[in-house]
């Protein structure tokens, strides 16, 4: 089977809430010699990306979205452990979480999967987190990176309110804040006063890599 019609099989199977397809299409990935980390970006996050549209017009309601997170969760066990680590020895801590009044949280546990495979030390604080919440965990953690995620532009204040709260505190410069999300650009990123952007999960560990190194590029073009 060509690559691109298995990664296809695998986001259909998500959609379709088949566990066990996936399980065993994830099998097949692995044994194609597919990248892990492509079949979840490629296969798994593309299923559930569907499933969300649907969600949104009203296709599919709760109970199925979380079957299909269900399904893709199967794929990622079978996946996880193949995952290539790499630049282990930029590792950090890290405090990641969806900002107050967002519940949407597949794509942050995306990014904390990547974190960590990566080599980072995640705090995941779930998700509808208030920024104060953002601020004081990452202090109590030791944190040197706060993650902040959205995919409602109604929420995206939020995260200039983190940003503000620690310049507030006199601790800005003790973390670096990366935002991402649907609605989230680099230009907003910067406006916010944020140091980086992360457009998916694999860009959210480089762009970290690259803050804790104080490489310059962290919120690209």
């Amino acid at each position: 089977m060509e690559k691109e019609e298995l990664l296809r099989q695998i986001a259909d199977a998500v959609v379709e809430m088949e566990e066990d397809t996936v399980e065993e299409l994830a099998q097949q990935s692995l044994t194609a010699g597919i990248d892990a980390y492509e079949t979840i970006d490629l296969g798994l996050a593309k299923g559930m990306e569907r499933a969300g549209q649907l969600f949104d017009e009203e296709e599919y309601f709760v109970p199925e979205l979380l079957m299909c997170s269900d399904a893709m969760n199967v794929g990622i066990d079978v996946l996880k452990p193949h995952l290539k680590s790499e630049n282990v020895s930029k590792k950090g801590k890290v405090v990641i979480g969806v900002v107050e009044g967002d519940t949407h949280d597949i794509g942050k546990n995306l990014v904390r999967l990547m974190m960590e495979t990566g080599g980072f030390e995640v705090l995941d604080l779930g998700r509808d987190i208030p920024p104060a919440e953002f601020v004081s965990k990452a202090e109590e953690y030791g944190a040197d990176i706060i993650g902040i995620a959205t995919l409602m532009t109604t929420t995206m204040p939020g995260m200039k309110e983190v940003v503000d709260i620690l310049a507030d505190k006199g601790i800005r410069d003790k973390f670096k804040v990366i935002v991402g999300g649907g609605p989230i650009s680099p230009a907003f990123a910067k406006k916010i006063g944020a140091d980086g952007y992360a457009r998916n999960a694999a860009d959210a560990v480089k762009v970290a890599e690259k803050l804790l190194s104080n490489t310059d590029l962290a919120l690209g073009a």
